[in-house]
Protein backbone atom coordinates (compact mmCIF):
# COMPACT_ATOMS: atom_id res chain seq x y z
CA UNK A 1 0.00 0.00 0.00
CA UNK A 2 1.20 3.68 -0.99
CA UNK A 3 2.02 5.34 2.54
CA UNK A 4 1.38 8.87 0.66
CA UNK A 5 -1.96 10.52 1.18
CA UNK A 6 -4.00 11.44 -1.67
CA UNK A 7 -3.76 15.35 -2.63
CA UNK A 8 -7.62 17.08 -2.88
CA UNK A 9 -6.87 16.76 -7.02
CA UNK A 10 -5.76 13.31 -6.90
CA UNK A 11 -8.97 12.16 -4.38
CA UNK A 12 -11.65 14.02 -6.71
CA UNK A 13 -10.08 12.12 -10.01
CA UNK A 14 -9.70 9.08 -7.98
CA UNK A 15 -13.48 9.04 -6.70
CA UNK A 16 -14.50 9.74 -10.67
CA UNK A 17 -12.65 6.97 -12.15
CA UNK A 18 -14.34 4.00 -13.55
CA UNK A 19 -12.71 0.34 -12.95
CA UNK A 20 -12.28 -0.32 -16.25
CA UNK A 21 -11.64 -3.48 -18.29
CA UNK A 22 -9.90 -3.20 -22.02
CA UNK A 23 -7.25 -3.46 -24.29
CA UNK A 24 -3.97 -1.95 -23.62
CA UNK A 25 -1.57 -0.50 -26.40
CA UNK A 26 1.01 -3.39 -26.22
CA UNK A 27 -2.34 -5.31 -27.40
CA UNK A 28 -3.04 -7.49 -24.74
CA UNK A 29 -6.48 -7.08 -22.48
CA UNK A 30 -6.84 -6.59 -18.66
CA UNK A 31 -7.95 -3.88 -15.99
CA UNK A 32 -6.30 -0.50 -16.18
CA UNK A 33 -3.62 0.83 -13.81
CA UNK A 34 -4.01 4.04 -13.47
CA UNK A 35 -6.31 6.81 -15.18
CA UNK A 36 -3.59 7.47 -17.91
CA UNK A 37 -4.39 3.64 -19.31
CA UNK A 38 -7.86 3.93 -19.09
CA UNK A 39 -7.22 7.07 -21.77
CA UNK A 40 -5.03 4.64 -23.65
CA UNK A 41 -7.96 2.01 -23.81
CA UNK A 42 -9.95 4.43 -25.73
CA UNK A 43 -13.03 2.59 -26.98
CA UNK A 44 -12.12 -1.01 -26.21
CA UNK A 45 -12.93 -0.80 -22.96
CA UNK A 46 -15.60 -1.16 -20.67
CA UNK A 47 -16.53 -0.07 -17.46
CA UNK A 48 -16.78 -2.90 -15.12
CA UNK A 49 -18.05 -1.12 -11.82
CA UNK A 50 -21.27 0.85 -13.98
CA UNK A 51 -21.81 -2.75 -15.61
CA UNK A 52 -21.88 -4.50 -11.89
CA UNK A 53 -24.25 -2.40 -10.11
CA UNK A 54 -26.37 -1.98 -13.22
CA UNK A 55 -26.77 -5.10 -13.35
CA UNK A 56 -26.93 -6.19 -9.94
CA UNK A 57 -29.45 -3.37 -9.14
CA UNK A 58 -31.90 -4.75 -12.34
CA UNK A 59 -31.80 -8.16 -11.01
CA UNK A 60 -32.64 -6.73 -7.47
CA UNK A 61 -35.55 -5.37 -9.06
CA UNK A 62 -36.60 -7.86 -10.68
CA UNK A 63 -36.37 -10.41 -7.58
CA UNK A 64 -38.00 -7.47 -5.45
CA UNK A 65 -41.35 -7.55 -7.86
CA UNK A 66 -41.09 -11.73 -8.41
CA UNK A 67 -41.46 -12.28 -4.58
CA UNK A 68 -44.16 -9.24 -4.18
CA UNK A 69 -46.30 -11.01 -6.98
CA UNK A 70 -45.78 -14.41 -5.66
CA UNK A 71 -46.96 -13.26 -2.09
CA UNK A 72 -49.91 -11.44 -3.67
CA UNK A 73 -53.13 -11.87 -1.93
CA UNK A 74 -56.79 -10.18 -2.15
CA UNK A 75 -57.03 -9.63 1.52
CA UNK A 76 -54.89 -7.13 3.19
CA UNK A 77 -51.91 -6.20 1.66
CA UNK A 78 -47.97 -6.56 3.36
CA UNK A 79 -46.05 -4.17 3.10
CA UNK A 80 -43.81 -4.73 0.24
CA UNK A 81 -46.98 -6.02 -1.86
CA UNK A 82 -48.55 -2.46 -0.74
CA UNK A 83 -45.84 -0.69 -1.93
CA UNK A 84 -45.58 -2.08 -5.28
CA UNK A 85 -48.73 -1.70 -5.53
CA UNK A 86 -48.49 1.79 -5.57
CA UNK A 87 -45.44 2.22 -7.49
CA UNK A 88 -47.75 0.14 -10.34
CA UNK A 89 -50.56 2.36 -10.06
CA UNK A 90 -48.37 5.22 -10.09
CA UNK A 91 -46.51 4.29 -13.22
CA UNK A 92 -50.29 2.92 -14.61
CA UNK A 93 -51.90 6.60 -14.08
CA UNK A 94 -48.91 8.47 -15.89
CA UNK A 95 -49.01 5.94 -18.89
CA UNK A 96 -52.72 6.75 -19.37
CA UNK A 97 -52.29 10.64 -18.78
CA UNK A 98 -49.45 10.79 -21.40
CA UNK A 99 -49.72 8.04 -24.34
CA UNK A 100 -53.44 6.99 -25.93
CA UNK A 101 -51.85 4.62 -28.21
CA UNK A 102 -52.41 1.06 -27.88
CA UNK A 103 -49.06 -0.75 -27.07
CA UNK A 104 -48.80 -3.41 -24.62
CA UNK A 105 -44.89 -2.69 -24.16
CA UNK A 106 -45.18 0.95 -22.79
CA UNK A 107 -46.56 0.35 -19.36
CA UNK A 108 -44.17 -2.12 -18.61
CA UNK A 109 -41.14 -0.53 -20.05
CA UNK A 110 -42.01 2.27 -18.22
CA UNK A 111 -42.09 0.45 -14.93
CA UNK A 112 -38.76 -0.93 -15.78
CA UNK A 113 -37.40 2.64 -16.26
CA UNK A 114 -38.66 4.35 -13.20
CA UNK A 115 -37.41 1.70 -10.54
CA UNK A 116 -34.34 0.69 -12.59
CA UNK A 117 -32.86 4.72 -13.08
CA UNK A 118 -34.39 5.43 -8.86
CA UNK A 119 -32.17 2.60 -7.96
CA UNK A 120 -28.86 3.39 -9.99
CA UNK A 121 -29.55 7.00 -9.14
CA UNK A 122 -30.02 5.92 -5.17
CA UNK A 123 -26.57 4.77 -4.94
CA UNK A 124 -25.51 8.30 -4.50
CA UNK A 125 -26.62 8.00 -1.47
CA UNK A 126 -23.98 5.90 0.06
CA UNK A 127 -21.19 7.36 1.41
CA UNK A 128 -18.54 8.04 -0.90
CA UNK A 129 -15.83 6.31 0.31
CA UNK A 130 -16.97 3.28 2.15
CA UNK A 131 -17.44 1.20 -1.39
CA UNK A 132 -14.10 2.54 -2.81
CA UNK A 133 -12.25 1.53 0.50
CA UNK A 134 -13.66 -1.77 0.68
CA UNK A 135 -12.59 -2.63 -3.19
CA UNK A 136 -9.28 -0.74 -2.25
CA UNK A 137 -9.16 -3.31 0.86
CA UNK A 138 -10.21 -6.03 -1.27
CA UNK A 139 -7.61 -4.80 -3.95
CA UNK A 140 -4.62 -4.69 -1.82
CA UNK A 141 -5.45 -7.88 0.51
CA UNK A 142 -6.18 -10.16 -1.81
CA UNK A 143 -3.94 -8.98 -5.31
CA UNK A 144 -1.20 -6.96 -3.66
CA UNK A 145 -2.16 -3.70 -5.98
CA UNK A 146 -1.93 -0.19 -4.48
CA UNK A 147 -5.28 0.87 -2.93
CA UNK A 148 -4.89 4.36 -4.88
CA UNK A 149 -5.23 2.80 -8.14
CA UNK A 150 -8.25 0.78 -7.45
CA UNK A 151 -11.02 2.80 -8.68
CA UNK A 152 -14.68 1.56 -8.17
CA UNK A 153 -17.63 3.73 -8.66
CA UNK A 154 -20.89 2.92 -7.75
CA UNK A 155 -23.42 5.51 -9.74
CA UNK A 156 -23.93 4.03 -12.39
CA UNK A 157 -26.46 6.85 -13.94
CA UNK A 158 -23.21 9.28 -13.29
CA UNK A 159 -21.74 7.62 -16.09
CA UNK A 160 -22.29 8.62 -19.54
CA UNK A 161 -21.76 5.09 -21.03
CA UNK A 162 -24.91 3.68 -19.10
CA UNK A 163 -27.49 6.81 -19.66
CA UNK A 164 -26.67 6.77 -23.40
CA UNK A 165 -26.93 3.26 -23.52
CA UNK A 166 -30.81 3.33 -21.93
CA UNK A 167 -31.39 6.64 -23.88
CA UNK A 168 -30.05 5.08 -27.27
CA UNK A 169 -33.09 1.76 -26.46
CA UNK A 170 -35.58 4.20 -25.71
CA UNK A 171 -34.23 5.88 -29.02
CA UNK A 172 -34.41 2.85 -30.89
CA UNK A 173 -37.81 1.64 -30.18
CA UNK A 174 -38.71 5.38 -30.82
CA UNK A 175 -37.66 4.28 -34.86
CA UNK A 176 -38.74 0.97 -34.43
CA UNK A 177 -42.39 2.23 -33.88
CA UNK A 178 -42.68 5.38 -36.13
CA UNK A 179 -41.73 2.72 -39.21
CA UNK A 180 -43.95 0.39 -37.98
CA UNK A 181 -47.08 2.44 -37.62
CA UNK A 182 -46.25 5.36 -40.55
CA UNK A 183 -44.59 3.27 -43.03
CA UNK A 184 -41.07 4.29 -44.44
CA UNK A 185 -42.56 6.71 -46.61
CA UNK A 186 -44.71 8.62 -43.75
CA UNK A 187 -41.30 8.56 -41.42
CA UNK A 188 -39.38 10.26 -44.21
CA UNK A 189 -42.37 12.47 -44.64
CA UNK A 190 -41.95 13.82 -41.37
CA UNK A 191 -38.62 14.45 -41.58
CA UNK A 192 -39.11 16.56 -45.13
CA UNK A 193 -42.38 18.08 -45.26
CA UNK A 194 -42.35 19.78 -41.70
CA UNK A 195 -43.00 22.59 -40.14
CA UNK A 196 -42.95 24.54 -43.81
CA UNK A 197 -45.43 23.92 -46.63
CA UNK A 198 -46.10 24.81 -49.84
CA UNK A 199 -48.58 24.23 -52.76
CA UNK A 200 -45.79 24.81 -55.03
CA UNK A 201 -43.87 21.84 -55.88
CA UNK A 202 -40.79 23.77 -56.74
CA UNK A 203 -41.12 25.78 -53.45
CA UNK A 204 -41.47 22.50 -51.52
CA UNK A 205 -38.53 20.55 -52.99
CA UNK A 206 -36.46 23.62 -51.95
CA UNK A 207 -37.77 23.40 -48.74
CA UNK A 208 -37.31 19.28 -48.03
CA UNK A 209 -33.55 20.03 -47.15
CA UNK A 210 -34.38 22.82 -44.77
CA UNK A 211 -37.41 20.73 -42.88
CA UNK A 212 -35.09 17.31 -42.69
CA UNK A 213 -32.27 19.76 -41.07
CA UNK A 214 -34.73 20.87 -38.64
CA UNK A 215 -36.30 17.17 -37.73
CA UNK A 216 -33.00 15.51 -37.89
CA UNK A 217 -31.72 17.78 -35.14
CA UNK A 218 -35.16 17.93 -33.21
CA UNK A 219 -34.89 13.49 -33.73
CA UNK A 220 -31.11 13.73 -32.63
CA UNK A 221 -31.75 16.02 -29.87
CA UNK A 222 -33.40 13.09 -28.78
CA UNK A 223 -31.46 10.61 -26.80
CA UNK A 224 -28.94 13.04 -26.15
CA UNK A 225 -31.01 15.13 -24.05
CA UNK A 226 -32.70 12.25 -22.52
CA UNK A 227 -28.77 10.69 -21.37
CA UNK A 228 -27.30 14.63 -20.53
CA UNK A 229 -29.81 15.28 -18.56
CA UNK A 230 -29.98 12.22 -16.39
CA UNK A 231 -26.08 12.18 -15.87
CA UNK A 232 -25.41 16.22 -15.73
CA UNK A 233 -27.47 15.80 -12.50
CA UNK A 234 -26.15 12.54 -11.27
CA UNK A 235 -22.81 13.71 -11.89
CA UNK A 236 -22.94 16.73 -10.03
CA UNK A 237 -24.26 15.22 -7.09
CA UNK A 238 -21.87 13.12 -7.03
CA UNK A 239 -19.62 16.13 -6.94
CA UNK A 240 -21.22 17.61 -4.25
CA UNK A 241 -20.60 14.79 -2.06
CA UNK A 242 -17.16 14.09 -2.56
CA UNK A 243 -16.69 17.92 -2.07
CA UNK A 244 -17.87 17.45 0.74
CA UNK A 245 -16.18 14.37 2.01
CA UNK A 246 -12.69 16.42 1.79
CA UNK A 247 -14.12 18.37 4.59
CA UNK A 248 -13.31 15.79 7.06
CA UNK A 249 -10.07 15.22 6.85
CA UNK A 250 -9.39 19.11 7.53
CA UNK A 251 -10.52 19.56 11.53
CA UNK A 252 -12.76 18.68 13.48
CA UNK A 253 -14.77 21.83 12.84
CA UNK A 254 -15.06 21.50 9.32
CA UNK A 255 -15.71 17.74 9.87
CA UNK A 256 -18.88 18.39 11.85
CA UNK A 257 -20.07 21.55 9.55
CA UNK A 258 -19.49 19.31 6.55
CA UNK A 259 -21.88 16.35 8.82
CA UNK A 260 -24.35 19.16 8.35
CA UNK A 261 -23.90 19.47 4.75
CA UNK A 262 -23.99 16.14 4.14
CA UNK A 263 -26.88 15.26 5.50
CA UNK A 264 -28.71 18.77 4.08
CA UNK A 265 -27.71 17.36 0.74
CA UNK A 266 -28.55 13.78 0.92
CA UNK A 267 -32.15 14.93 2.15
CA UNK A 268 -32.49 17.58 -1.36
CA UNK A 269 -30.96 14.62 -3.36
CA UNK A 270 -33.44 12.28 -2.34
CA UNK A 271 -35.78 14.47 -4.64
CA UNK A 272 -33.49 15.00 -7.35
CA UNK A 273 -32.93 10.99 -7.96
CA UNK A 274 -36.80 10.99 -7.66
CA UNK A 275 -37.48 13.70 -10.07
CA UNK A 276 -34.79 12.47 -12.23
CA UNK A 277 -36.31 8.75 -12.78
CA UNK A 278 -39.43 10.13 -13.35
CA UNK A 279 -38.26 12.61 -16.07
CA UNK A 280 -36.50 9.89 -18.01
CA UNK A 281 -39.53 7.67 -18.05
CA UNK A 282 -42.30 10.63 -18.70
CA UNK A 283 -40.06 11.73 -21.97
CA UNK A 284 -39.76 7.94 -22.56
CA UNK A 285 -43.48 7.74 -22.63
CA UNK A 286 -43.97 10.69 -24.57
CA UNK A 287 -41.08 9.91 -27.11
CA UNK A 288 -43.08 6.61 -28.01
CA UNK A 289 -46.49 8.76 -27.90
CA UNK A 290 -44.97 10.55 -30.45
CA UNK A 291 -44.03 7.98 -32.73
CA UNK A 292 -47.31 6.13 -32.54
CA UNK A 293 -49.46 9.31 -34.11
CA UNK A 294 -48.94 10.90 -37.29
CA UNK A 295 -48.04 15.00 -37.34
Amino acid sequence: MSSEALTSAQYIKHHLTNWTFGRHTNGHWGFAGNADEIKEMGFMSINVDTMFWSIFLGVFFLWMFRKAAKKAEAGVPGKLQNFVEWIVEFIDTSVRGSFSARNAIVAPLSLTIFVWVFLMNLMDLVPVDWLPLFAGWVGQTFFGIDPHHVYFRVVPSADPNATFGMAFSVFFLVLFYSIKIKGIGGFAGELTLQPFQSKNKLVMALFIPINFLLEFVSLIAKPISLSLRLYGNMYAGEMIFILIAMMYSANIGMGIFGGFLQLGWAIFHILIITLQAFIFMTLTIVYLEMAHHDH
